[in-house]
């Protein structure tokens, strides 16, 4: 019997819509590398819905590849980026930020969340030319460990980055989970304002691949498609890109498909609070994070998978389950059944 998958959001290949697109338009000719009209009318769109005509837009096809580019691209040699000890720079791209030549000044923290007085803390450390300088803040919404950030932190982290002349840039892999939370009340518009780059995530929702990077600060914007092409970023067939983000961002699929990951995934963490269990974090998106015990885990294994997170101890581990916009109905119920 074939297990149902809670392991990612992206075991799926594509929404029908998108599919349908890119075999409705498969034969028309158009110009390569990103400057086709799918492109360019993806990006007026995009701009449209986050409420700002002046940014810049690049298309890419996954979100190491776009934290890789960005992170290199912006900062010096000498310079460093600040995270998370559970950012995705940090633990899940096989050093891709360190082999540029930066180094990660990772901080611990309990929600996956920076604030404004650690992000001073490792400045004020890093006191001179015998260290790396800091020189970028780097968030994920949603993070890590299924949480979000509120506008009121947003904003801090942005005052405290301007006070202390850091860019603030926010991986977007999971930004539609994010933006559809119950907890959310930021906006793309918000998002644009308070940060100096971030990327919208295709790949988590509904595209085959894709992420779309938004540069706001006028400064970072020279050049950026020679760092494209330099990082293998430039497609000749960019337009594939393109559609997929028309397709999302029209009729507001894009949206509607992660408030349909977010339901089926905070009806599980009903369920799970229902039969007492705690979790790491607490549910806000399409991530979940139970502390189970290992006799469950082991007996849920065996229809589901999904990932043993950490151990908590020799009885417990937290583990993570993950809904996507094609988790169905029934798969859902089935695992509050059996958790019952």
């Amino acid at each position: 019997m074939k297990k149902i998958s809670f392991k990612d959001d992206y075991s799926e290949g594509a929404h029908p819509e998108i599919l349908k697109t890119l075999s409705k338009t498969n034969l028309i000719q158009t110009i390569g590398y990103g400057e086709d009209e799918f492109s360019e009318k993806a990006k007026q769109l995009i701009k449209s819905k986050i409420g700002i005509n002046n940014i810049d837009i690049h298309f890419v096809s996954g979100g190491t590849q776009a934290n890789l580019i960005v992170i290199s691209s912006l900062l010096k040699p000498h310079q460093s980026v600040i995270a998370v000890n559970t950012a995705h720079i940090e633990v899940h791209e096989a050093g891709a930020i360190e082999a540029t030549g930066h180094k990660i000044n990772t901080i611990e923290t309990e929600d996956g969340k920076l604030t404004s007085g650690l992000i001073q803390e490792v400045v004020d450390y890093h006191t001179d030319e015998h260290m790396v300088k800091p020189k970028m803040v780097f968030i994920s919404n949603s993070t890590e460990i299924g949480t979000v950030y509120t506008k009121k932190e947003l904003t801090k982290l942005s005052e405290i980055c301007k006070k202390n002349n850091l860019y603030l840039y926010i991986d977007g892999a999971r930004s539609a989970s994010a933006l559809s939370s119950e907890k959310n009340d930021l906006t793309l518009k918000g998002i644009s304002e308070l940060t100096d780059i971030f990327y919208i995530g295709g790949t988590k929702n509904g595209a085959l691949l894709g992420e779309a990077i938004v540069i706001s600060n006028e400064k970072l914007k020279e050049d950026f498609r020679f760092y494209l092409k330099q990082k293998g970023a430039l497609l000749a067939k960019g337009r594939l890109l393109g559609i997929q983000f028309l397709t999302l961002f029209k009729n507001n699929l894009y949206f509607e498909l992660a408030e349909r990951a977010n339901h089926s995934a905070q009806k599980i963490a009903q369920a799970l609070k229902n039969k007492g269990y705690n979790f790491l974090s607490q549910p806000q998106t399409n991530q979940l994070f139970p502390i189970l015990p290992n006799k469950l885990i082991t007996e849920l294994h065996k229809k589901y998978e999904f990932y043993v997170w950490k151990k908590i101890n020799e009885t417990k581990s937290v583990v993570r389950i993950i809904c996507s916009w094609a988790t169905k109905k029934e798969d859902v119920d089935a695992f509050i059944s059996d958790l019952k």
